[in-house]
Formats: C-alpha cells, structure tokens, sequence
C-alpha cells in the first residue's frame, strides 16, 4: 500500500533527511587512507544521536552497523568492521538512514579515496548524474517506470550496467514502503507517481555485469565479476511543482 503524506508529516520527514544528511556528509569527510569502516560507522551513529534521532539501519533485520559502508566492488550492505582500512583509490559507498518523531530519512553516496583511477572517477560520475536523471522524471503524474527508464538509459549509454536484484523503495513510517523504484524499466509504466509520495532513488551501477552475489555473512553484496560498483541515493517527494530532494544537509 502507497501512503502519501500530510504536509504535517513531510514536515518531520524533511527534519529526519536533514539528519540521515548530515550523518552522510560527516562520514564523506572521514573517508581517507588508513581510516577503518568502523569508525566511519562510529562517526555515522554520533551524528545521528546528537540530533535527537536514531540510525534506522542499526540492528535492522539484524544488520550490526549504524550506516553500511562498501568499498570498491561491494555493491551494498557492507559491515563496518575494524579490520576493512581504507587505502589509497579505493571508492567507498557510504549508506545513511535516521528515523525521527516516526519517520525516515535515506541517502548514499560514493565517495573517492584520496586519488582514483579514471575508470572509478567515471563510473562514479555517471552513477551520480544518472540519480539526477531519475530525479528529474519523477514529476506528478509519470511513472515509475519513467524514473528507471531514465537511470537505465544514461549508465547503459555509457557501458555500465544495473544491478536488477535491489531496488529504491517508498520511504516514510517504515524504512522500506511501497512503491518498488527499479533503476530499470519502460517509460510510461508502473505505479503512477502523485503529490505526498515519498521514495528513494538509489541507482547502483557496475563497471562489468550486472550480476551480483551476497556472501556468507547475509548482508555484503559484491559484484560477481570483482569490478566495481557505485551507489548513490536520495530520498524525495514528489510535489506539483516537481521532484523535491529532501536529503540535503544544513
């Protein structure tokens, strides 16, 4: 069931992006050689206490971190663990989510280690421009299929691939609500998109295939060819005036 929000509701949902924001540009600015995943996570988890809210990722289906954080070809859902340092080019997808007063907020981001190869740095900047692209098509009254025909287009014109096996979501009282937001589809079909729907756009892209596989611990999910990936994510509401990306930080 699609639930579209009050003004009231946008509101507070608006104030909990805020802070899923902030976390996420607090952990960007952590990213650097010789930082572990852990403390990123630890960075994550101040952030989001200090506002008053809580990581809605934390204990999560059982997941154990406060933001999942993936570096190079984990594609999603990577624990924050003391022993993952981060070196020299390496790109490290950073997740973020809080909940606040009933509501969620959710964003990613990809972010450079120091200096990378012209191969991350592209992938990267495609994966980032096609969120925007997906943005763009969420206007009232499209369709979901629009904002999927949109990602797909752009990273497949340039040699990437999408991942098929997750997808955006809903987002509101629960993390994860209806509508399903594939970064695949056919213009013109789906769900149809109207004011007070609140989803997230994540676009996860490879280099390689688009095949990926989930390790034995349940939750990192890697590309099954060992190249990388990227992930970025906002979390908007559609408006009739246009797409809103309520994921911004002060």
């Amino acid at each position: 069931m699609i639930v579209l929000k009050t003004s009231r509701e946008l509101a507070i949902m608006r104030e909990a992006c805020r802070i899923s924001a902030k976390a996420l540009k607090l952990a960007g600015e952590a990213v650097e050689p010789g930082v572990s995943t852990w403390e990123i996570d630890r960075i994550v988890r101040r952030a989001i206490e200090e506002e008053g809210a809580k990581p809605n990722f934390l204990g999560y289906g059982g997941f154990p971190g406060s933001a999942c954080i993936s570096v190079n070809d984990v594609v999603i859902h990577g624990i924050p663990r003391k022993d993952i340092i981060l070196k020299q080019g390496d790109i490290v997808s950073i997740d973020t989510g809080a909940f606040y007063e009933g509501f969620n907020g959710d964003n990613a981001w990809t972010f450079p280690c120091g200096d990378v190869s012209e191969e991350a740095q592209r992938l990267m900047d495609a994966t980032r421009e096609s969120l925007f692209e997906g943005i763009k098509a969420a206007q009232a009254g499209a369709r979901i299929g629009d904002i999927g025909s949109a990602v797909q287009r752009y990273v497949e014109a340039r040699g990437y691939s999408v991942v098929r096996d997750f997808v955006g979501h809903g987002v509101g009282a629960k993390l994860h609500e209806d509508p399903s937001v594939p970064n695949y589809g056919t213009p013109g079909r789906g769900v149809r998109l109207l004011p007070g729907m609140t989803i997230a756009i994540e676009p996860m892209i490879n280099a390689g295939v688009k095949e990926v596989k989930t390790l034995q611990d349940g939750w990192t999910t890697v590309t099954v060819d060992g190249k990388l990936s990227a992930h970025f994510e906002h979390t908007i509401a559609i408006t009739p005036d246009g797409p809103v990306i309520m994921t911004i930080p002060e």
